[in-house]
């Protein structure tokens, strides 16, 4: 539309398409807060590999969504919409809240009174690691344990250890929250983003098809699964280390 002045009047038909695909974007990232209530839903049934399918489709978002969110520049588009909130909100429900859930109802976190204490104990390191101003650096690491505990879920749900070996990893990775040790964010640290954007999609294609052979566990494709996680640990504290080194005078 012209004005009396001859101005354009509102936004030209471009800027509405990128304007309808920045909110578009912020939808997507919004449906891994519905993909974490099914999580929530199919644990409280016992269905087990149902809430993994679910958690893993959030994961699925969280690990795409902000790729599109910088490409649709949605903070220039939507100033008055805070996707950076929206994005914690979601991942603290489907990363911490889902996963602490079916981990109690799973019997990985017994329903006890020191097992609901482990259970809150999460809950609390999960809230402190979310709401740290530098809870993610400037060069693009995670400082303190990134609160994968839907990645934790998975993998003592698969590997059945006992119970002892299950608290002490959970208390080990919750006390980890606090320490603060840089760890890779896998789609933006720079040194060995090759390497790990490459072995991530490995590691994503086989756990994922992993999930709907749930209880069933093939060792095999566990394994590769597993070996993801440990470059992710040795390669994060190598970095880390690294760093370290460089800033000391």
């Amino acid at each position: 539309m012209t004005s009396a002045a001859g101005t354009i009047s509102g936004p030209l038909p471009r800027q509405r398409i990128l304007l309808a695909c920045a909110w578009a974007v912020h939808l997507y990232t919004a449906l891994g807060a519905a993909a974490g209530l099914l999580a929530i839903y199919y644990a409280a049934e016992q269905n087990f590999p149902m809430s993994f399918i679910a958690i893993g489709i959030a994961i699925f978002i969280d690990s795409s969504d902000g790729a599109l969110a910088r490409w649709v520049d949605v903070k220039h588009r939507v100033p008055s919409f805070d996707g950076s909130l929206l994005d914690n909100i979601v991942d603290y429900l489907t990363y911490t809240v889902a996963a602490v859930f079916l981990m109690l109802e799973a019997g990985i976190i017994p329903k006890t009174i020191p097992g609901l204490v482990l259970a809150c104990f999460i809950m609390l390191a999960s809230v402190y690691g979310f709401c740290q101003t530098d809870a993610k650096t400037d060069d693009h690491y995670f400082l303190g344990f990134p609160n994968y505990w839907n990645i934790v879920a998975f993998y003592l749900y698969c590997l059945h250890w006992p119970s002892v070996i299950n608290w002490a990893i959970l208390i080990i990775f919750a006390v980890m929250v606090f320490v603060p040790i840089r760890y890779i964010y896998p789609s933006r640290t720079v040194p060995l983003r090759p390497l790990t954007l490459a072995y991530g999609i490995v590691w994503a294609v086989v756990t994922f098809a992993m999930l709907p052979m749930l209880p069933i566990v093939n060792p095999i494709m566990l394994g590769i699964s597993l070996s993801y996680i440990v470059y992710y640990f040795v390669a994060s504290f190598v970095l880390h280390a690294r760093t370290a080194r460089a800033a000391t005078p």
